[in-house]
């Protein structure tokens, strides 16, 4: 296979040819390397280009092989890592010029976890300012550019991930999610993800000062983004793998047991007097009927309130925020990120004090309806968003733009309250006024249970094809 091809295998391709010796870690790297330096100045996915770094463990990977070494599921594998997670010897920013001197003394969890399998990472991946936008720009890296056109916004914080990932530029994207942040930058770019439930994947980083909030502990998840939904099954079961680190991880497999029959779908299109979108509306009858050519059993059914839970949990959120970052905000935050801070308080007006200890017992209730439920449906297709994906910048655009990018996004950040696994997933591509689109969907998991989520976007996925397929045509076409 020429070099100028091999960026284009799957995560679970690669590592079959790169472990068999068919093909070289090297060859594997450098693909992905000369991809990166061809698209990226266009793009600004990747921040920090760590191209010789990236050679040296290449060819150390197929020295080692070449004496007979045992190889890892992810051996030579090219990865990106988010800017705002650990890595030994380079700045953790979180996209904020004043922390780009943060240097890490050592791996987090999830990169030691990478590396432990094999994998080679190539760059880390732009985040908005303190990884709290839906969108990804900053003063210090500048704004990332959605591969699909400039109409639509790359998703964020993962923003530079999803768009690493879908143009080549690594097989694997490294994200995290605290209301979607990983689900975000899949739907701008037509890319697969699965937001991992609470306590999957270990999580610290070596650099911290002082223990994050309880929401936050309790909400955010290491993830990755890919372009092929079986990549998740080649992948997480190495992010998943315990470290002490963590205290509250929980060391389960991936697979808990393989189920006697397709699991039941609760399938929704409620959307809580938002509207949703005649596009979004065909997604999910395609996602639904792939589903059941596939198998499954799919009831036409809502789940217990999505939005009181959303809404409450998203609230909790913004008065522990309040509490604990507005003041670094202030400091060290851009006049944009500021303002955006203001409106999100207007949107989710904080719970603090007394009322958001209330708010957190009350999250026990949610997450027991939940659980109640999932009891009969295992699997919850919704929708992500009720709407195609948003414009760069929305989200400064006062209330109504806020409104739009995360107001109306309670089925995502819904399941970080609740802590349960959601996978999201390309079921259509759009053509629309202003350009082509993908149009995702959201399949939440049964707790400890991110596997069966990822079968069926495997279902769907096969149904729909890769976006890969219509978005790598596009950017031939355009050079």
């Amino acid at each position: 296979m020429a070099n100028d091809d091999i960026w284009r295998l799957s995560a679970a391709e690669l590592a079959k040819l790169t472990r068999s010796g068919e093909l070289s870690a090297t060859e594997a790297v450098q693909s992905a390397i000369d991809r990166m330096h061809a698209l990226n100045p266009a793009l600004n996915a990747i921040v920090e280009d760590l191209s010789t770094e990236a050679q040296e463990r290449a060819r150390a990977l197929d020295a080692q092989r070449a004496r007979g070494e045992p190889t890892g599921p992810l051996h030579g594998v090219p990865v990106t890592i988010k800017v705002n997670v650990d890595q030994k010897g380079h700045a953790t920013t979180n996209g904020v010029a004043a922390l780009k001197d943060v240097i890490a003394p050592g791996d987090a969890p999830v990169v030691s976890n990478l590396l432990k399998a094999g994998a080679v990472v190539i760059g880390r991946t732009n985040t908005p300012e303190f990884s709290f936008r839906a969108d990804t720009d900053n003063p210090l890296y500048g704004r990332t550019h959605n591969p699909w056109g400039r109409h639509i916004s790359p998703g964020g914080s993962s923003g530079g991930a999803g768009v690493a990932v879908m143009t080549g530029m690594g097989a694997l994207a490294h994200g995290n999610d605290i209301g979607g942040s990983l689900r975000f930058p899949a739907a701008a770019n037509g890319a697969v993800t699965v937001k991992p439930g609470l306590g999957r994947v270990p999580a610290w980083n070596p650099s911290q000062t002082a223990e994050r909030g309880l929401l936050a502990q309790l909400m955010s998840v290491q993830g990755l983004i890919t372009r092929s939904a079986a990549d998740l099954h080649l992948a997480m079961p190495s992010l998943i793998a315990p470290d002490p680190r963590d205290p509250f991880h929980v060391p389960l497999p991936w697979r808990m047991a393989e189920p006697d029959q397709q699991p039941r779908v609760a399938f929704t299109k409620n959307t809580f007097g938002y509207d949703l979108h005649p596009e979004v509306d065909k997604a999910l009858d395609t996602a639904r009927d792939a589903l059941v050519d596939a198998g499954y059993i799919v009831d036409e059914i809502d789940p217990p309130n999505v939005f009181e839970c959303g809404r409450l949990g998203y609230r909790a959120l913004m008065g522990e925020v309040l509490t604990l970052m507005k003041a670094d905000v202030e400091a060290a935050g851009s006049e944009t990120i500021q303002r955006i801070f203001a409106t999100y308080f207007q949107e989710f007006p904080p719970i603090t004090g007394p009322d958001l200890i209330r708010a957190l017992a009350q999250r026990s209730h949610h997450a027991r309806e939940w659980s109640l439920f999932m009891e009969d449906y295992p699997l919850v297709l919704s929708p992500f968003l009720p709407q195609p994906f948003f414009r760069p910048d929305r989200d400064t655009e006062g209330s109504e733009g806020v409104h739009e990018v995360l107001g109306c996004a309670v089925y995502s950040y819904a399941m970080n309250f609740l802590g349960l696994p959601a996978a999201c997933v390309p079921a259509r591509l759009a053509e629309l006024p202003n350009g082509r689109q993908p149009i995702n969907v959201q399949i939440a998991a049964q707790r400890w249970c991110e596997d069966l989520a990822v079968d069926a976007a495997i279902a769907i996925e096969a149904r729909v094809g890769r976006m890969t397929d219509h978005l790598w045509a596009d950017l031939a076409s355009t050079g």
